[in-house]
């Protein structure tokens, strides 16, 4: 059996670049059908090197979940970007004068009391801040519900000197629990619709919204043909993962990122051990049908991990497959956003051949 990427130790990230540029392509191309931008949400990866891929591929610019991936970016060269992430706190406010000085950004927010410190920014900048207000379309997290709650809210915001409400936005996450295609296809139908009629109601009082920004990697190829619709922010697509398999918007073909691991024991007939645990995959992630287990070995159907603590994953085989110690397996993550997060660089590998590496610049950027 050939060795994969001999020159590499485990555990190790790689990306595929050939399905990261197919991944790339096919999403670009939904919006451009769509007549919507694509501003994809970069935390699944948080390496500049793709960010700019995604942007040579015909992303209008970028989202980041916080000011230090925002920080990465900028540095990096991208210059339109949408932070994602209520910003509170003087440090924040300092570091996002600082980064108005450099790049454009816009920033999401839900509350009054989050766009007063924003406006104060503004206004020390001699310029309107551009925000989007958040709508809780079902997953409960962030935002006030569609309708009425959120036009008085955007009513309140654009009340506050030095911001500019510009548009509505909202996360589907909860398509994740979707048990069916049908299920899924009706969320991301009403992540986009709930947004166009809201934005419709703040019209009403005169509050013009100019962009309806929605994400989900499961739900924007339905999103992004809801009329009204401006844009979308998926993630998981450049990569996708086992949870987009599980939902049918991914197969093992168009998952990009591997875990290169090595089989270090196998103390019974059917148990075997991988040098790569949760430091590696994290515990993100739940298993499930039709994709049983931590995460799938490509390529090798008959064998299931089972569990994993910090530095082992255990599997076993469920048929004849003649697992042996030194074996290299490559393993597609439960949740490919955790798993990246962890590495400090990844392998981008074309055509069974190491090509280049990439860093993971913005990983531990929490603040």
């Amino acid at each position: 059996m050939t060795v994969p990427y001999p020159e590499l130790d485990t555990p190790v990230l790689l990306f595929d670049l050939d399905v990261v540029e197919h991944n790339l392509s096919e999403m670009a191309e939904v919006a451009r059908s769509a007549g919507v931008k694509l501003r994809p949400h970069t935390k699944t990866h948080k390496c500049p090197e793709i960010a700019r891929m995604q942007v040579g591929a015909g992303a209008s610019g970028i989202t980041v979940a916080k000011l230090g991936e925002a920080e990465i970016m900028a540095d990096a060269g991208l210059t339109d970007i949408l932070l994602a992430y209520p910003i509170w706190g003087e440090e924040k406010l300092r570091r996002l004068r600082a980064l108005l000085e450099r790049t454009s950004v816009r920033v999401s927010l839900d509350s009054a009391e989050v766009a007063e410190g924003i406006g104060r920014v503004g206004r020390d900048v001699g310029q309107e801040i551009p925000v989007l207000v958040e709508v809780d379309t079902g997953l409960h997290r962030l935002g006030h519900p569609p309708g009425e709650p959120t036009v008085r809210l955007v009513a309140e915001i654009a009340r506050v000197p030095g911001v500019d409400v510009i548009g509505l936005l909202t996360h589907a996450g909860h398509s994740y629990s979707s048990r069916s295609p049908e299920e899924l296809r009706a969320a991301a139908e009403h992540e986009g619709a709930s947004l166009v009629e809201t934005a419709e109601l703040c019209a009403r009082d005169g509050l013009e919204i100019r962009e309806i920004s929605v994400g989900s990697t499961p739900t924007a190829r339905t999103a992004a043909r809801v009329p009204g619709v401006t844009e979308i922010r998926p993630g998981t697509y450049v990569f996708n993962d086992v949870q987009q398999m599980r939902l049918g918007v991914a197969s093992e073909d168009t998952c990009a990122t591997r875990v290169l691991a090595t089989v270090v024991a196998h103390p019974s007939e059917e148990r075997f051990v991988i040098d790569a645990g949760t430091k590696c995959f994290t515990s993100d992630g739940g298993d499930g049908p039709p994709f049983p287990g931590r995460g799938v070995v490509a390529g090798r159907p008959g064998l299931r991990l089972d569990f994993m603590n910090e530095e082992h994953g255990v599997g076993h085989r469920t048929d004849d497959d003649d697992v042996r110690i030194g074996d290299r397996l490559q393993v597609i993550p439960l949740h490919v956003c955790s798993c990246v997060n962890m590495f400090d660089v990844a392998y981008g590998v074309r055509g069974g051949g190491v090509e280049r590496e990439l860093a993971i610049a913005g990983r531990g950027k929490v603040r």
